[in-house]
């Protein structure tokens, strides 16, 4: 007999994990083990939760006493292909097409292994399997996270006793609400991260939301836009144009986010970033490594787009260093955590130069005379330039040619 003081320390404990935001790896070996010590027999357990995210459909969880191990994994989005064949034939999907919440398959008795997974999870030296649903209201669902999907096995040799069942039935309420916690804390950081950027979603995330709360810092700034945008948008059909923006502009954030930048706007084909470190040069060594990772991926791309016979551009790119204001500027119903300053201003005047100069890359003074000394040798003055919004004229710089 399975004592209801146990029930309650670990509903209690579940309760304890979830606010205080325990990872869900720990929250399900941790509800396993303490099961088992009560009385409840799990062999394994498989925890499934979509989530909101650009490049998966959800999360997987396995805990399995046999291997004694736990794990995670994401899973692909089911619209279609194999994963959409793979979903289909899951019990889950059939609770979902028959309005149901839990189904139970007692492979002890000789039941029926209709499903292709349980037949492997019987050979596997399981008794008895209980899948369950537990689905989220209108009000509670985020995206296509709308249940909390969970299945159990044992291995004992009369499967799940009643009151393992009704252990397990009580219980997963609550873990499915601690799952649910942690499940929104990672939604939270995949907007903050991919609408803010990395390190603009970290400090709003930190508590940083107040409106002109912002930090005078130093950083090397970057502003890139596509060549003659305007006239392939105008050229291409309607449906190329997004895949066209998605292709460059994954070029060139990966490329910044390879080297340690952080992406702060994307301006219709334009895209701001900065480069933080205590030490500027590093900063700056950093935008040149993503300038060349993004040329050489670039050749790549547009190789690839050529050969299907879709629109190819460049990438006409303005480097530059200076104090900017970073942090909260809007009204208080709609703020932006950005940069602002005269060295905005300049970079975005460089990268505009760059068509009528000819030149695919094109950085001020200040931003060659901060970087490494090694670097400076690949660097050739193209003279003084007249920049809109700016009094005097500035000396800029380019790659030279020879070395490119």
């Amino acid at each position: 007999m399975i004592q209801q003081s146990c029930l309650s320390e670990i509903s209690l404990w579940l309760s304890q994990q979830g606010y205080e935001g325990v990872a869900e790896e720990s929250l399900l070996s941790g509800f396993c083990e303490r099961c088992n010590a009560a009385g409840i027999s799990i062999s394994s357990a498989l925890i499934l939760m979509d989530t909101l995210h650009p490049d998966f459909e959800g999360h997987a969880f396995r805990w399995d006493s046999h291997d004694v191990f736990e794990s995670s994994s994401v899973y692909d989005f089911t619209d279609d292909g194999k994963a959409r064949e793979a979903w289909e034939s899951s019990v889950f999907f059939h609770l979902i097409k028959e309005n149901a919440d839990e189904a139970r398959h007692r492979f002890f008795l000789g039941e029926d292994t209709k499903f292709p997974k349980l037949s492997e999870l019987k050979q596997a030296g399981h008794t008895d399997y209980l899948a369950a649903i537990h689905r989220f209201t209108d009000r509670g669902s985020i995206g296509e996270m709308n249940a909390f999907y969970s299945h159990w096995l044992t291995r004992h040799p009369e499967g799940f006793h009643d009151d393992e069942l009704a252990a397990l039935r009580l219980l997963l309420p609550t873990l499915a609400l601690a799952f649910k916690a942690a499940s929104c804390m990672r939604i939270i950081g995949t907007i903050s991260d991919v609408y803010l950027g990395r390190d603009a979603g970290r400090k709003v995330m930190s508590g940083t939301i107040t409106r002109g709360e912002v930090e005078r810092i130093d950083a090397v700034l970057w502003f890139s836009d596509l060549r003659d945008f305007t006239g392939i948008s105008d050229r291409a059909e309607p449906d190329q144009i997004i895949p066209f923006l998605n292709d460059y502009a994954g070029l060139v954030i990966d490329a910044i986010h390879a080297h340690g930048g952080s992406v702060l706007k994307l301006i219709g084909d334009g895209v701001l970033a900065i480069f933080r470190d205590a030490d500027q040069r590093a900063g700056c060594a950093a935008a040149l490594a993503s300038e060349i990772t993004m040329r050489t991926n670039l050749t790549v791309l547009n190789d690839r787009r050529r050969q299907e016979g879709l629109p190819t551009t460049d990438v006409y790119l303005g480097l530059h260093v200076g104090e900017v204001f970073y942090g909260n500027i809007g009204s208080r119903n709609r703020l932006d955590f950005t940069v602002v300053g005269p060295a905005v201003n300049m970079v975005s005047r460089i990268s505009s130069l760059c068509g009528s100069v000819d030149r695919d890359t094109v950085m001020s003074r200040e931003f060659m005379a901060m970087c490494p000394e090694d670097m400076r040798g690949f660097m050739v003055s193209m003279g003084r330039y007249a920049l809109r919004g700016f009094a005097r004229a500035h000396e800029l710089y380019t790659i030279d040619p020879e070395m490119c």
